[in-house]
């Protein structure tokens, strides 16, 4: 389907769309099916329910690209109040944010420090600082962030990152990181990337995450594996299986609203799953990420729409 996900790709960056469906009642019916709600509070409810399902979380403030510090900085006061009201609420649940969203486009090092705030609030209060993953331009930029982070004595374990299967680079990417100690959840990619630098065709995407599931499965440091893919959480299960890796070593890692069914499964079979639960107004380009990484989203919103 790499037509239907260019085409969605392209819509994440059209402004007019954008400011149309985050603006409109049919936008936020629609885009309710995989996030949380608009308010930090919606967010919280939505963990404490998923909690009650036997998952943990990682919480989400939706936004990216800030054309401010101030901006900047607002984003991240967000971040700092889930990180109070998870350990007030005793949920089991971390964050996730965009370097993007902390000003990086800006300043590396006004992001660099505003990650680091982040994460010694996360350290202090027992929880963990998930540095997402954006397009292959900010690869390097990312890693070498979350690098000179984690390696300050007091952040040690409390930031992870995360490693895209479909590029090129992302085998060397995990044997550093692994060599570091670092934290990686793995997924497939959801960016626009070139042959040059990524796997173009959907096979090779796939294998190159099973290969590196299997490095991250024999590593000493807890990693997390996002995936949908029946074949991928297959793979995974059987590498595990085979070279006697105990399932609380690992979890998996699904986003809220997408495959209900497979991470109950999981959960019954003793696995650990970790729920993505993003929420906030800037939720757009998110949501057609989303519908470009997964085309069955498209079916299932269109069937289900007059029932949310």
């Amino acid at each position: 389907m790499p037509i239907l996900r260019s085409f969605f790709i392209a819509l994440s960056h059209n402004r007019a769309l954008r400011r149309f469906s985050e603006r409109s009642w049919v936008g936020a019916r629609v885009s309710s099916r995989f996030i949380a709600g608009m308010e930090i509070d919606d967010a919280l409810r939505v963990a404490a329910e998923v909690n009650k399902q036997g998952m943990s979380v990682t919480l989400d403030s939706l936004g990216e690209s800030v054309t401010t510090e101030a901006e900047a900085r607002s984003a991240a006061e967000v971040y700092h109040k889930l990180l109070d009201a998870i350990a007030a609420r005793k949920l089991d649940a971390n964050i996730s944010m965009k370097l993007t969203q902390m000003g990086l486009n800006l300043s590396p090092a006004l992001a660099e420090s505003i990650a680091e705030s982040v994460a010694q609030h996360a350290s202090k209060t027992g929880s963990f600082v998930r540095i997402d993953m954006e397009d292959s331009s900010l690869t390097q930029v990312t890693i070498d962030i979350v690098k000179r982070l984690h390696a300050k004595p007091e952040l040690r374990g409390a930031i992870g990152i995360v490693i895209q299967a479909y590029l090129y680079r992302s085998k060397k990417d995990i044997e550093d990181l692994i060599a570091n100690g670092i934290r990686v959840r793995l997924c497939k990619g959801a960016y626009q990337e070139p042959a040059e630098i990524a796997f173009p065709r959907k096979a090779d995407v796939d294998a190159n995450f099973i290969r590196l599931a299997n490095l991250l499965l024999e590593s000493p440091v807890y990693h997390g594996l996002a995936t949908h893919d029946d074949a991928m959480v297959a793979a995974a299960k059987k590498y595990a299986g085979e070279h006697g890796i105990d399932r609380s070593r690992f979890e998996f890692q699904m986003l809220y609203g997408i495959r209900r069914d497979l991470q109950r499964k999981l959960v019954e079979e003793g696995y650990k799953v970790r729920v993505y639960v993003p929420f906030g107004n800037d939720w757009y380009p998110y949501f057609m990420r989303r519908l470009a990484e997964r085309p069955a989203n498209v079916l299932f919103l269109a069937k289900n729409f007059f029932r949310f």
